[in-house]
């Protein structure tokens, strides 16, 4: 479902989760910023170099098997390294755990050399045994595969057969594995933690920082508060350059944003736009709108069931009806969403894979734009006659549907207001309900809905939100509970999971795109979602004080909720000589989008729905 990284994958069910990613080398370029003169920080004043973010939703969980949302993984990013991220430049493949890897020449397994001397933060040593019971954990696990299960489907097998050196088996040659969103955990931790254990697992400081590989461990949480992080001294790239990383809770963007301006915190993400405009040329505040990898939509109940096919929820069955849910998308007016909703921080929308992906980005040569016309002919078609009062109706039965909102957004709010408008007009009444991200993963994963707005934040490989489509990603039973998988349509076409199939053994570059861009023709022409529109990331920082953050992609790109943790290594304070002669880099003023909500939502207990929607990124999408 959307965020959950809805991606950082783009950041639901009865239960849910979500995964991620983390970064490599330092030497990547950084910003400029202008320089002012700014009164201390509260972490100066106790001689630590802490750097402080403000967020507006808290990290569901620190158990990667868990967390579904964008700011999750973050978390995760700082704690466990992966096998391989994405470079700052362009999103290609650069080395982290994994020095170098290889493919058999009979394409039935990969080789990947892990890195020597690398250790966990409580001093033992990190091998290629605890990434081989990584990746065997996931493959035998049940729950945490809802996370991770995309990147091992091919995967039969993880084997270190010494130190250094891990083999992951697979049963046919596969495009991802040079692109694996996975934590490497440290075996000797979580080999205690059994299949049952995992799903209450909070994986919290209780007396001790959390172990981990990253530049930064987890010393403390405070629920609906703070996370606060310190930086692990003997990193194998290098102890970052600030002392600590603290992530503090907001209940609103205005409140965020009067800290920022305070200077309680230095980074506040997820700026909706009346607030993201207030900020600027605000004294020793640098406002950046980045180019990002998330979108947002309405989505639509397509006939909820579970994997097996068996019917669940309530959904209003005229929402199985292609024509329906295309009128629907011809009745929005997605260029006033992005005028009004974002203030003109994003363009409007129409395939799941986001143009910043240029290489597999459908381009519909026939768009679903606005024409209440063609959207009332469509309605026509299928049956729904306009009855006295304006409302469409069929065998007696008016087109009357329910929109779920989310409490935490005034932008999905007040896009829910457009969309009812805009249906009237066409003829199809709609019922507005606001409910909290929480309880809606819970009524996606149930099936009790008609539409909803959310988003997701798309990873670099596409096979993650290209999944969500797929019959088998449709909720599952284990005995009486109902979970909920990453789909959030409950879109089913034979078809397509045969494209998915294919694009999922197809080495090809250039032949996997084409596969990839069917598959989004599909769910495009079927309208599984109504793409709504694709935003910026609005952030804003105290350029007065940090300097070196390193966008992605450069240079327009996300300077923090990446797939990777260069900012954090880079970061450091506005020095007095640099003030003094200008020369500080920072972030440069207004650009396209920085990792917002896209972190997807899933349901609460434990599975995952989409996600980060890192919905909703890096990772992950993730909902919002």
């Amino acid at each position: 479902m959307p965020i959950f990284p809805r991606a950082r994958v783009p950041r639901v069910v009865l239960a849910l989760v979500t995964g991620l990613v983390t970064g490599s080398s330092l030497a990547a370029p950084a910003l400029a910023a202008p320089a002012h003169a700014a009164p201390p920080s509260p972490a100066a004043s106790q001689g630590k170099k802490v750097f402080t973010v403000g967020i507006l939703s808290d990290v569901d969980s620190v158990n990667p098997f868990t967390g579904i949302v964008v700011e999750a993984y973050e978390v995760w990013g700082l704690m466990y390294d992966p096998l391989i991220g994405y470079s700052p430049k362009d999103f290609t493949p650069t080395p982290v755990l994994a020095e170098s890897w290889t493919e058999a020449p009979d394409q039935k397994s990969w080789t990947y050399k892990i890195r020597s001397g690398v250790k966990w933060t409580d001093g033992r040593p990190l091998t290629a045994r605890d990434a081989a019971y990584t990746f065997n954990r996931i493959i035998d696990g049940d729950y945490e595969k809802t996370n991770y299960g995309n990147y091992v489907a091919n995967i039969t097998k993880a084997e270190a057969t010494d130190d250094t050196t891990l083999v992951l088996h697979v049963k046919k040659p596969t495009p991802i594995m040079t692109r694996l969103a996975v934590p490497i955990l440290p075996e000797h931790i979580w080999k205690d933690i059994d299949g049952k254990k995992v799903k209450s697992y909070s994986n919290e400081p209780s007396g001790a920082p959390i172990v981990g590989s990253g530049p930064f461990t987890l010393v403390e949480r405070k629920k609906g508060q703070y996370i606060r992080m310190a930086a692990n001294p003997g990193y194998w790239r290098g102890a970052p350059k600030i002392d600590e990383v603290v992530y503090r809770v907001f209940t609103n963007a205005d409140a965020e944003a009067q800290a920022l301006t305070r200077g309680e915190i230095d980074y506040a993400f997820d700026l909706e736009a009346n607030v993201f405009k207030s900020l600027k040329d605000r004294p020793g505040i640098t406002t950046r709108a980045s180019k990002y990898s998330g979108f947002n939509e309405i989505a639509f109940n397509t006939g909820a069931a579970l994997a097996d096919g068996t019917p669940i929820g309530n959904g209003n069955a005229a929402l199985k009806d292609k024509n329906v849910r295309l009128a629907i998308s011809y009745a929005l007016d997605r260029k006033t969403l992005v005028n009004r909703v974002l203030d003109g921080n994003g363009e409007p929308a129409t395939s799941v894979v986001p143009p910043i992906y240029a290489n597999l980005h459908y381009d519909p040569p026939a768009k679903q734009d606005f024409d209440p016309a063609k959207a009332g002919r469509l309605l026509d078609d299928a049956g729904y006659a306009k009855g006295s009062d304006g409302i469409r109706e069929k065998d007696g039965k008016k087109l009357s549907l329910r929109l779920f909102t989310r409490q935490e957004s005034q932008e999905s709010q007040n896009t829910g207001e457009f969309v009812k408008g805009w249906l009237k007009d066409v003829g199809i009444d709609v019922q507005v309900k606001v409910v909290s991200e929480d309880a809606l993963t819970e009524i996606i994963g149930r099936g009790e809905f008609d539409m909803f707005e959310w988003g997701w934040v798309v990873e670099p490989d596409p096979d993650y939100q290209l999944s969500v489509f797929t019959c088998g990603k449709r909720s599952y039973k284990d005995g009486t509970a109902v979970y909920a998988d990453l789909s959030d349509s409950f879109y089913c076409d034979p078809a397509y999971d045969k494209l998915y199939d294919a694009q999922s053994g197809e080495t090809d570059p250039a032949k996997r795109a084409e596969l990839v861009k069917r598959m989004q023709q599909m769910v495009y022409d079927d309208a599984a979602y109504a793409v709504t529109y694709y935003y910026d990331d609005n952030i804003a920082y105290r350029s007065d004080r940090w300097t070196g953050f390193v966008p992605q992609p450069d240079p327009d790109g996300s300077i923090l909720f990446q797939y990777g943790t260069y900012s954090y290594l880079n970061i450091q304070p506005v020095t007095a000589a640099a003030q003094k002669s200008g020369t500080s880099s920072g972030g440069s003023g207004t650009g396209l989008l920085v990792g917002i909500g896209a972190a997807v939502v899933l349901l609460g207990g434990g599975t995952a729905l989409l996600v980060s929607r890192r919905r909703r990124a890096a990772g992950a999408d993730e909902r919002e």
